[in-house]
C-alpha cells in the first residue's frame, strides 16, 4: 500500500507520515526545503509555486497512491480590511487548490483499483471563525465543501473522502505563537483541559485511510477535546 502526505516533514504531517510507516505503507512526503527523509520518499515542492506544483501532479500520478492526506497549509493573520489580495490568493492556493489538483491527479488509480482513502486535514476554522481568519477559514470552509462534493461522486468506487478538523495541537509553531502564557489561558477554553497532540490525531487520520474505514465518506470529524461546543 502506498500513501501520499503532503507537509509531512513537521506537525501533524510528520505524525501521519510516521504512524502510516509503522503500517506498512511506503509513504511519499512533500516539504517546502531540500531534507534527508531516509525512511521515506521525498519530494521538495512549495505549492505556491504553479510550476513546482505542476511537477509534483506528475511525480504524484506515477506513485499511484492508495492514500492520500491533504495535509500541506498556510495561514496568513490579518485584519479584514488589510488582506492583500495576492495573500489571499496564496492562501487559497495551498490550502483549497492544491488538494483540489493533486486530489484529481490520483483518483484515475484509485477508480482503476477499486480502493483509495483520502484525508483532507481541515481545521476547527473550518467550522467556526475568528478575527483576522478571513482567508483560512474561507480555505478551509472552502475544504470542507471540497470534500463533500468529491466523496459524493467518488465513494461508489471505494474511494471514501473525508475531512479531519484537529483543534488547538501542541506543536512547535503552536507553542512559538501563544506562548506559555497563551497556552494556559487556551487550556482553560478547552472542556478537556489541555491542547491536543499530533499522535492523537495522526492515529484518527491513519484509521480514517485504512481499509478498516469502510462506511465513513463526506464527513467533517473534529478533533478538539471539545473546544468547539462550548
Amino acid at each position: 500500500m502506498r500513501a501520499i502526505v503532503t507537509g509531512g516533514t513537521r506537525g501533524i504531517g510528520k505524525s501521519v507520515a510516521e504512524n502510516l510507516l509503522l503500517e506498512g505503507f511506503q509513504v511519499m512526503i512533500t516539504g517546502t526545503s531540500i531534507g534527508n527523509e531516509n525512511d521515506f520518499t521525498y519530494f521538495e515542492v512549495d505549492f505556491k509555486s504553479k510550476s513546482k506544483t505542476k511537477a509534483f501532479l506528475e511525480e504524484a500520478k506515477s506513485f499511484q497512491p492508495d492514500v492520500l492526506v491533504n495535509n500541506a497549509g498556510i495561514n496568513i493573520i490579518d485584519d479584514f480590511v488589510d488582506i492583500e489580495e495576492e495573500d489571499f490568493d496564496e492562501v487559497i492556493r495551498v490550502n483549497l487548490k492544491t488538494p483540489f489538483l493533486i486530489s484529481q491527479a490520483v483518483i484515475p488509480s484509485m477508480k482503476e483499483n477499486r480502493f483509495g482513502r483520502i484525508v483532507n486535514i481541515a481545521s476547527i476554522f473550518s467550522k467556526v471563525s475568528k478575527e483576522k481568519r478571513a482567508s483560512y477559514s474561507a480555505s478551509k470552509f472552502g475544504l470542507d465543501g471540497l470534500t463533500k462534493a468529491v466523496a459524493s461522486e467518488v465513494s461508489g468506487h471505494n474511494i471514501l473522502v473525508n475531512s479531519v478538523s484537529p483543534g488547538v495541537i501542541k506543536t512547535d509553531l503552536t507553542e512559538g505563537i501563544l506562548g506559555e502564557e497563551g497556552i494556559a489561558l487556551m487550556e482553560k477554553k478547552i472542556p478537556q483541559g489541555r491542547l491536543g497532540t499530533t499522535e492523537e490525531v495522526a492515529k484518527f487520520v491513519v484509521w480514517l485511510a485504512s481499509q478498516n474505514n469502510t462506511y465513513i465518506s463526506g464527513q467533517n470529524i473534529l478533533i478538539d477535546g471539545g473546544y468547539t461546543i462550548v
